[in-house]
């Protein structure tokens, strides 16, 4: 199925000191790399390494999304962290929503080849409780009307699909549980974006990822004028600057 034009991958290998330092950046659920797309031009811009790949089932068409597993989203970023650490002294790792979770899941498998992390607004569970019922669910019902452009800034949309498909919603939901049993696992330098407003993910995924890692060096920081598409919104400026800043500040002190 064809690639929607807003949905196209991005990489850029870098420039000047800089560039010895790669991000990979992991745009979230029924979404696209067109959400990360800004964050990593200001990288690009600022000299690092960057990747923004497209995860399977995504930016095409939401059915498409419905015959993937998480295992399938996880092994793109795999590959890419994989070559990331060939062509960089140092790779971090950004994730915004199902992107954190996966971001995470990363770190809890690659332990010292993840030189830090950058959530905005993670997901790893809900409060839904009507998701009880999510495994039989998926079984018979292809999808629910989707969660797309959660974004406070007038006049922006994400490109995110109109409907949330059901099969791959509970692929998410099998990828939350591994991720939250193993987040202590999770060691590296962490900086955390949420905002205070999120009609998308409940504060308590952010409360679950603070409690449970590791980490000793870990910034959380609340954004009062996004929702939860940040990377889009009113708050994009800072999030890019203080990551910008967070990563120069770990590469200094390695």
């Amino acid at each position: 199925m064809p690639v929607q034009a807003h949905a196209e991958e991005f990489r850029s290998p870098g420039h000047g000191p800089e560039a010895a330092t790669g991000v990979l950046l992991s745009h979230g659920f029924t979404g696209s790399p067109k959400a990360m797309r800004p964050f990593a031009e200001h990288l690009t811009a600022e000299g690092f390494g960057v990747a923004v790949p497209r995860l399977p089932g995504h930016g095409t068409h939401w059915r498409e999304a419905n015959k993937t597993t998480w295992q399938d989203w996880y092994a793109v970023l795999d590959n890419e962290l994989e070559r990331l650490r060939k062509e960089h002294d140092q790779v971090f790792l950004a994730g915004l929503s199902m992107g954190g979770c996966l971001v995470l899941r990363m770190a809890e498998e690659h332990g010292a080849d993840v030189s830090g992390v950058v959530l905005v607004n993670p997901s790893v569970q809900t409060d839904d409780k009507r998701l009880a019922v999510l495994p039989v669910l998926q079984r018979v019902l292809p999808s629910f009307p989707g969660i797309a452009n959660d974004i406070k800034k007038p006049g922006v949309d994400e490109g995110a699909y109109d409907r949330m498909p059901l099969r791959a919603l509970y692929q998410l939901s099998l990828l939350w549980k591994i991720t939250r049993d193993d987040l202590a696992k999770v060691t590296q330098p962490l900086l955390m974006f949420r905002s205070t407003v999120d009609h998308v993910v409940e504060p308590s995924s952010g409360r679950t990822v603070l409690a449970r890692i590791s980490s000793r060096d870990v910034t959380e920081t609340l954004l009062e004028d996004s929702y939860h598409v940040a990377t889009l919104d009113n708050d994009a400026p800072r999030i890019f600057a203080d990551s910008t800043a967070f990563i120069r500040r770990i590469t200094a002190d390695a």
